[in-house]
C-alpha cells in the first residue's frame, strides 16, 4: 500500500497537531520538545526541479524558536519499503529545499541557512536496515579523499520499533495512528476509537480527518477486508464497525478451517473420508491460531509451532478462545492452557 500510505499520511500531517505529536512523542530531543508549536506553519513544497517534476510535494513545516523567526524546517519523507539509498535521497531533497529558500529569500538575517530536520517515517513490515548517513554508503578511501566524504543524516521513525505497550502509554495522536496500523486484535481498534473520541471531543476537524483516513486507508487493506460507506466522524465510525470487528476476529478461524478441511478432504480420498475431515478440522484450527498469533504478537517460535502442531483439536480451540486476552505468546503457551 505504498502510494496509499504516503497519501494518507500526508493528509494527516497537513494538521499541525500531528507534526507536534510526532516531534514530542518520537524525536528524543528536549530542545525540540520545548519549541512553541503554536507557531507551526506549513511550508509549500514547490522546490522540485525539472529533474524531479513528477515527484509529489513533501510535507514541510517551519516553527519559530527563541522568540524570533529563526526557522527550523521539518522535512518529512514517508516510506513504506526499505530504500537502501534513502540517505542519498534525503541529502538531495535537503539541497533542493535550500536552493528554494535562497531563491525566495527565506534565509537567516546574516545569510546563513536555517537548520533542517529530515525525518523518514517508516511503516513497512520488515525492520529498517538502510544506512541513515550517506557517509556509510561510501567505502573507506585512503588518504585525503576520506576527509571529503559527505555526511548527511536523517532521523528514522520506524513504527515497528515500538510495542503496543509503549504506544498505549502515550496520549499522542501519532502513537494512536501507529496502533491503528498494527492492531493487536479487533478489540484494540474499538478501544482506540473510544480513546480518540474522548481526546478530540472538542476538535470536530480532527475527528473528521482521522475517520476519513481510517476509512480510506486502513479499511480497504487486504488484511482487514472491511468495506464501509462514507463516514465523517469517529463516533459514527465506531458504531458502524461494532459488528464488523467481530466478523474480522472470526475471519481467520473460518479461513483456516476451510483451508484445513480442503487439505483433509484430499487426504481423506486416500486414508478415509472421516479421518481426513477430522484432520482437516485440526489443521484448520491450527492455521487459524497461527494467523491470530502472528497478527497479535509477530513471528512464532519453532517451539510454539511444534506445540501447536502436536496439540489435540480441543487444546487448539482453548488457545483460540484465550488468544485475544493473552498478554504475550509466552503466557499463553507457558501457563496452564499449554498443558
Amino acid at each position: 500500500m505504498g502510494h496509499e500510505h504516503d497519501t494518507g499520511y500526508k493528509f494527516l500531517f497537513s494538521a499541525p497537531e500531528f507534526v507536534r505529536d510526532l516531534i514530542v512523542g518520537f524525536v528524543p530531543d528536549e530542545w525540540l520538545h520545548g519549541l512553541d508549536f503554536s507557531t507551526l506553519q506549513q511550508f509549500p513544497g514547490s522546490y522540485i526541479t525539472e529533474d524531479f517534476q513528477n515527484r509529489a510535494d513533501d510535507v514541510v513545516w517551519r516553527v519559530k524558536t527563541a522568540g524570533e523567526w529563526i526557522y527550523l524546517y521539518l522535512l518529512i519523507e514517508f516510506q513504506s519499503t526499505v530504500d537502501k539509498y534513502m540517505a542519498l535521497r534525503m541529502m538531495v531533497y535537503q539541497g533542493l529545499l535550500y536552493q528554494d529558500l535562497i531563491k525566495k529569500g527565506e534565509v537567516l538575517p546574516d545569510g546563513r541557512l536555517p537548520p533542517i530536520l529530515p525525518i523518514v517515517l517508516y511503516n513497512g513490515k520488515q525492520r529498517w536496515t538502510a544506512a541513515t548517513n550517506v557517509f556509510d554508503l561510501i567505502p573507506p578511501v585512503p588518504g585525503l579523499v576520506e576527509q571529503f566524504k559527505p555526511h548527511a543524516r536523517y532521523l528514522l521513525v520506524d513504527e515497528n520499533a515500538y510495542s503496543d505497550h509503549q504506544l498505549s502509554s502515550l496520549k499522542n495522536l501519532v502513537a494512536a495512528i501507529f496502533r491503528f496500523e498494527h492492531p493487536t486484535n479487533p478489540e484494540s481498534i474499538r478501544q482506540l476509537l473510544v480513546l480518540l473520541d474522548e481526546w478530540l471531543v472538542d476538535r470536530p476537524d480532527l475527528r473528521r480527518m482521522i475517520a476519513t483516513w481510517l476509512r480510506a486507508t486502513l479499511m480497504h487493506r487486504a488484511d482487514y477486508r472491511i468495506l464501509l460507506p462514507e463516514v465523517n466522524d469517529l463516533q459514527e465510525l465506531r458504531i458502524m464497525l461494532a459488528d464488523r470487528l467481530e466478523e474480522w476476529a472470526h475471519q481467520y478461524k473460518t479461513e483456516g478451517m476451510q483451508q484445513g478441511m480442503q487439505q483433509g478432504m484430499q487426504q481423506g480420498m486416500q486414508q478415509g473420508m472421516q479421518q481426513g475431515m477430522q484432520q482437516g478440522v485440526q489443521q484448520g484450527e491450527a492455521l487459524a491460531l497461527q494467523k491470530l498469533l502472528t497478527k497479535r504478537f509477530g513471528a512464532i517460535s519453532p517451539e510454539i509451532l511444534a506445540q501447536i502442531s502436536s496439540a489435540r483439536t480441543e487444546q487448539i480451540e482453548l488457545w483460540l478462545d484465550q488468544v485475544m486476552d493473552a498478554q504475550s505468546m509466552e503466557t499463553l503457551f507457558g501457563g496452564p492452557a499449554a498443558h
